[in-house]
């Protein structure tokens, strides 16, 4: 007997007890929908947490000094980054270039002095996908020119240094040459980016000023930011990057960057594998028992088949078969039952600001604010393994069940009552 023919003898074969496949297809389309909706968080959420921390920081990829990132010091530059950013720009992953100078400073009022972390910019050169900054102006403006005047902080440094609009504020740096410099701007604008770390400890001024203050060249600066549409090519691009520029600078990945917020992803990830593959093992066990049990109350139906002609290598075929049809309805079913609650929660999402709204609760992930209200999207990669697991899962199932049909023997099997 042929494969359609042992396909559609399956296929009738399911439905002679309706109730069990039923309960079958509702426990796969159910870890199905599980698997899924667990994955599509966490691709989103993460994604949306690099992302943003990209903006935040110095980009998917960073371009800097060799010894930068072990010591940020404003003495350990990117003495020429023009060469640098138009190699990285391109290539064809990166969409967007721009050089920043980042590293601390002591920001004094006639009210008080704080410790601070800067970063200076070119507002020109930059875009609403790459200075994420921007979005959390909460009164006064950005700056429009790198050689703008002011200087604007975090809401919270602001409090904290007693400063509103148009307060005069001294910030203190240290030179290339390893000299105390200072500058002066009134605080032209405050941002919340709803980072309690951020808010409290930031402070922004433009790349232009911060080059003549420290005595840079028009186009040094100590990083240059590589923004591209995907995080997940970050690392292509920076091995791209590295064997163009050579061994002269330092081109780093988000996650060398920030290692803390990779760790954290990591951990995360890893403990949601663990859980769906907790998932895949129910299911299967679930699968496995009603395909076995379907076996045995079949045991002299299968031996009567082997008397009439059928082979084990037909038994066992048509026990696997009858393993793909629930895998191809069980993945069905798991597309039906996920399909509302997915297009809901990525086109609406899910508003989690009640949660924070109670005195205390922070918004924030190693030091980056996340977006209150939480959307999912899976890759398409994942949604492909989610789907071949099934159908593995279910398929492996049913080996031992179909094993076990095509070893009936039929004088034995005959004589059961």
């Amino acid at each position: 007997m042929r494969g359609p023919k042992l396909a559609s003898m399956a296929w009738r074969n399911l439905w002679r007890h309706r109730r069990r496949t039923l309960l079958t297809l509702s426990s796969i389309a159910f870890g199905g929908f599980l698997a899924v909706l667990m994955t599509a968080m966490q691709d989103q959420s993460f994604a949306d947490f690099i992302d943003t921390a990209a903006r935040l920081g110095s980009g998917h990829v960073t371009i800097q000094h060799l010894e930068y990132q072990d010591s940020p010091t404003l003495t350990r530059t990117v003495p020429d980054a023009g060469t640098p950013s138009a190699t990285a720009a391109a290539d064809r992953d990166v969409g967007l270039v721009v050089p920043r100078t980042a590293g601390q400073t002591l920001l004094s009022t006639a009210h008080d002095s704080f410790g601070a972390i800067f970063i200076a910019y070119d507002p020109q050169a930059e875009t609403e996908d790459s200075f994420r900054l921007a979005d959390g102006l909460k009164s006064g403006a950005m700056f429009e020119t790198k050689d703008d005047s002011g200087i604007i902080l975090g809401a919270r440094l602001a409090q904290n240094l007693g400063a509103e609009l148009g307060t005069k504020v001294v910030y203190t740096l240290t030179d290339r040459s390893g000299e105390i410099v200072a500058g002066m701007g009134r605080l032209k604008g405050i941002v919340e980016t709803g980072s309690r770390g951020l808010d409290s400890g930031l402070c922004l001024l433009p790349i232009g000023t911060v080059r003549s203050l420290l005595g840079y060249d028009p186009t040094e600066t100590t990083q240059v930011a590589v923004f591209i549409d995907d995080s997940r090519r970050a690392l292509a691009v920076r091995d791209r990057l590295r064997s163009e520029l050579g061994a002269g600078t330092a081109v780093l990945t988000w996650d060398q960057i920030q290692p803390e917020l990779n760790a954290f992803i990591a951990l995360k990830v890893g403990g949601g594998r663990v859980m769906i593959v907790i998932i895949a093992l129910l299911v299967a066990a679930g699968i496995f028992n009603t395909l076995f049990v379907s076996v045995m109350e079949r045991v002299r139906e299968f031996g009567i088949m082997v008397a009439l002609g059928y082979s084990a290598a037909q038994l066992f075929r048509l026990v696997i078969w009858e393993s793909v049809w629930l895998a191809i309805l069980g993945m069905l079913a798991s597309i039906a039952t996920i399909a509302w609650p997915y297009w809901y929660l990525n086109t609406h999402g899910l508003d989690m600001s009640a949660a924070f709204a109670q005195e205390g609760a922070v918004a924030e992930i190693s030091g980056v604010g996340f977006d209150m209200v939480m959307r999912i999207g899976i890759f398409p990669e994942h949604a492909l393994a989610i789907a071949a697991s099934v159908l593995f899962a279910t398929v492996a199932a049913g080996l031992y069940p179909a094993w076990k049909a095509g070893r009936v023997e039929p004088a034995e099997t005959i004589r059961l009552q």
